[in-house]
């Protein structure tokens, strides 16, 4: 690469949605770029920022946390409404688990109430009394990755996407609600998923499928990621799928 590349990952409220170890998916995104000698710059957008800046971000991600926590920064981002739907439509990068993924449809019901969501995605989330919690290991067959990609879920809401395409065919595992057997969505560069584990470092190519969109919005003449050595990635990956669909 004989331009210098460099990227800004945003990521949304990490003192409040990082229930589930999901700022490991920042860490594998930045060390990834960094072996490949691509600059990263991390910005933390905390409950005590000012302001966002969504003009210069290259990723945005936001991760899972209780209902509590997700009302807060629900109601935090529907100022910033407008600005995230017009990224997403221009092809911005987000990545969004749990209750990030729940943050990103039209809305999502608790035990206690309905939440209005930020409307980027055309899907809901509905919470089914006395319904058991969807949880355990989950496998996907995915149409972007050549590579399954494998996760752990842990969710009560049940999404439904109605006609974006998911993430990928579950194989194992519950998805996004139990009956549909998909799970998550994509739709444009965003990603919503409820895989956590963190997801990236046992799905190097879906990582890489994330940077690999960043990059070519970012620089029109980026041509692509070189190689890395995942063997230590790809074993993990290997486990989970041989150890639950073999």
């Amino acid at each position: 690469m004989s331009e210098k590349y460099s990227l800004n990952i945003v990521h949304l409220y990490p003192d409040l949605l990082n229930l589930y170890g999901d700022k490991g998916n920042i860490e594998c995104m930045r060390k990834r770029l960094l072996w490949r000698g691509i600059d990263v710059n991390v910005i933390e957008c905390t409950n005590q920022s000012p302001e966002i800046d969504f003009e210069n971000a290259d990723i945005i991600f936001v991760g899972g946390g209780s209902d509590r926590e997700q009302e807060i920064v629900c109601n935090k981002l529907l100022k910033k409404k407008a600005e995230l739907c017009a990224y997403a439509e221009d092809n911005g990068v987000i990545v969004a688990v749990c209750g990030g993924y729940q943050l990103l449809g039209k809305y999502y019901k608790t035990e206690k109430t309905e939440i209005e969501g930020l409307g980027i995605l055309d899907i809901y989330t509905d919470s089914i009394p006395n319904a058991p919690r969807l949880i355990g290991n989950i496998v996907l067959e995915s149409e972007i990755t050549a590579q399954k990609i494998v996760g752990f879920e842990n969710h009560g809401g049940r999404t439904v996407i109605g006609s974006h395409k998911p993430l990928g065919k579950v194989i194992y595992g519950k998805g996004n609600n139990g009956e549909s057997g998909y799970e998550g969505v994509v739709y444009k560069n965003v990603i919503g998923t409820y895989l956590h584990g963190p997801i990236f470092p046992k799905n190097p190519q879906l990582c890489d499928y994330v940077l690999t969109n960043a990059l070519k919005r970012r620089y029109k003449a980026f041509e692509g990621l070189t190689t890395l050595d995942d063997e230590l990635e790809n074993t993990a990956n290997d486990y989970i799928v041989d150890r639950f669909t073999k």
